[in-house]
């Protein structure tokens, strides 16, 4: 398998404008997320994909290559399907695995790669994986920048959603609450395929890419990361992941590049 990520990333983030470029222990965060991506031995290359120049010349300053995509993309998974197809253009070979890992992932471990892709792996008609991870503080459980996912007995998804769910209202007991990682493997033809799909209601509801292929019922496998992560959605999650950077043996590898 030749299985490349593809790390999408924007400067007009509604929520916090500028987020890629925002310092972190002294380096932008997509530069975090890049040099920890390409660390997974799952991978053959790694792109970053962007509609700023600002964010592609940082990419190129630090070695890597970063592909320029149309700016009129509403969902990273599309500009993902564009990226992926000039990044074979560039490379003169076919992808068979896309992983899509968000630009606002700065504490992505590079296993959590290798744990996306396996059941791609070990099962051939599996279209698309997405890492998932526990949610246990009641403030995250309510917030809407922690997409929430309920998955069936398959560890198939079954709904995604900003809201509380399953919803906590008539149920006195404890509830098991898992968010979305945005580790997302896809097989190349399955991307090309979603990517001409047209955008589905709930999908447009929840702003929730995955929602468009949970509609066309289509199986998104959901996968437990081992991994605490923690994406930085809004300006007050920063202090949070600076303190967990200082404190993680991978950034005092990469940090010191």
């Amino acid at each position: 398998m030749y299985t490349i990520a593809i790390i999408p990333a924007r400067m007009a983030s509604s929520r916090f404008p500028g987020k890629p470029m925002h310092p972190l222990c002294g380096m932008p965060m997509i530069g975090h997320v890049y040099h920890r991506v390409k660390r997974s031995p799952s991978l053959q290359a790694v792109y970053v994909a962007t509609c700023d120049q600002e964010i592609a010349d940082y990419i190129t300053s630090i070695g890597g290559i970063a592909i320029m995509t149309a700016d009129t993309h509403e969902r990273c998974s599309d500009r993902c399907a564009e990226a992926m197809l000039k990044a074979e253009a560039l490379s003169g070979r076919k992808c068979d695995i896309m992983v899509m890992v968000q630009g606002d992932e700065p504490l992505t471990d590079p296993a959590m790669i290798d744990e996306a892709v396996a059941p791609l792996l070990s099962e051939p008609e599996l279209q698309i994986t997405n890492l998932m991870g526990r949610l246990t503080a009641q403030e995250d459980v309510d917030s809407p920048n922690e997409v929430k996912v309920v998955f069936d007995k398959r560890s198939n998804a079954l709904y995604f959603s900003r809201e509380a769910i399953p919803s906590p209202r008539k149920f006195k007991g404890e509830i098991p609450y898992w968010k979305q990682v945005t580790v997302i493997p896809f097989r190349r033809e399955f991307l090309i395929k979603y990517n001409q799909m047209p955008q589905t209601p709930l999908e447009i509801i929840e702003s929730v890419d995955m929602m468009r292929i949970v509609e066309n019922n289509i199986p998104v496998r959901m996968i437990p990361t081992r991994f605490e992560t923690k994406a930085v959605d809004i300006p007050e999650d920063s202090p949070v992941v600076e303190a967990l950077l200082r404190k993680d043996a991978l950034f005092k590898s990469y940090g010191r590049e």
